[in-house]
């Protein structure tokens, strides 16, 4: 038997993501065949493709970074799933396929009455924003904060996790996209006509408790200026290139050692997750609850079968999107 999944062929464009057939094999023994039901469809995929990330998987390679799914099979030594439960994971790469192999202790149950496409977005973006939230910053009801790209899939994370947490919130994005950042209850600032350091200095002249940085460059100096005195920045836009990594790094050295204001860090949730499982397989399922509860509600903008996932990363290249892109299996996109 046989299983499809959507491989980088060469550094490119998405033209350059095809369909392949592999054989489908038993699990080895500390392995789960998982069916995959969703992935989500972020910028990092569009990095990875195009060699962007310091980090990017070698070509060719399966993307995908995140996944929710039904366990197929499972080899002699796993313990912890069954064949027929429903399962999420951090996979980093290798989503953009129906079904993958992942060890154990990589899985995190998932309620089955939830949305395989939200679950997905829950995965990566909401995990993210969640633990700069909380683990990070340590936000406190009534703090004043930006998200500076807000209209993305952690962006919106961000702003209904903070309005879940009292929070005061600003957010960068084109006017186009205003109307539904209002409705997640933040004051819009629209990056095209307005500068986010101008209108934020009228507003809150004493300052910001936080910013949250999806953007990078130029953007970080700038969200320095605005912060009161013990205000924190949290940069979250991946770097691109070596270059970039080292110049962050050594401004963020500068900020935490020489200035006696504010403070920096970068969030990473790869780095985090190879270094410790446990946050993360804390935070998920307290999301989960909140996804079950209605309490929060991903906005997934677009839905495409799993094999096209050229027509997706397009889509997100065009930077039009709000929120979330999801692969399904053809099934749920017929439901």
């Amino acid at each position: 038997m046989k299983y499809k999944s959507v491989l980088v062929v060469k550094r490119g464009g998405p033209e350059f993501l095809q369909v392949i057939e592999n054989e489908l094999r038993p699990p080895k023994a500390d392995e789960v065949r998982i069916k995959v039901l969703a992935t989500g469809v972020g910028r990092t995929d569009i990095n990875y493709r195009y060699g962007l990330s310091p980090f990017s998987p070698k070509v060719p390679f399966v993307p995908g970074y995140e996944i929710m799914g039904i366990v197929d099979a499972a080899g002699r030594a796993v313990t912890r799933v069954a064949v027929g439960d429903h399962v999420a994971a951090l996979t980093g790469q290798g989503g953009y396929s129906e079904m993958i192999y992942l060890r154990q202790e990589h899985l995190v149950p998932v309620p089955p009455s939830l949305d395989p496409a939200e679950v997905v977005a829950v995965v990566l973006n909401y995990v993210s924003a969640y633990q700069m939230l909380h683990r990070v910053a340590k936000v406190r009801p009534g703090d004043k904060v930006l998200i500076n790209g807000a209209s993305g899939g952690v962006g919106t994370a961000l702003l209904e996790l903070g309005k879940l947490g009292g929070l005061k919130m600003y957010g960068t994005a084109s006017q186009s996209k205003h109307a539904v950042l209002t409705k997640l209850g933040v004051t819009p600032i629209d990056y095209h006509t307005q500068d986010f350091v101008t209108e934020i200095r009228q507003k809150e002249p004493e300052g910001l408790n936080f910013v949250f940085d999806g953007i990078g460059g130029k953007q970080m100096d700038r969200s320095l200026s605005i912060l009161k005195d013990g205000g924190k920045l949290v940069a979250y836009a991946a770097p691109l290139g070596f270059f970039s990594v080292l110049r962050d790094m050594g401004k963020f050295l500068r900020v935490n050692l020489l200035s006696k204001r504010q403070s920096a860090a970068f969030y990473g949730i790869t780095a985090l997750y190879k270094r410790d499982k446990k946050p993360f397989m804390t935070d998920l399922p307290l999301l989960f609850k909140l996804l079950e509860e209605g309490k929060i509600k991903p906005i997934v903008t677009e839905k495409f079968a799993l094999l096209e996932a050229r027509k997706a990363n397009e889509l997100l290249e065009n930077g039009q999107i709000i929120g979330n892109i999801a692969l399904l299996t053809p099934e749920l996109l017929m439901n």
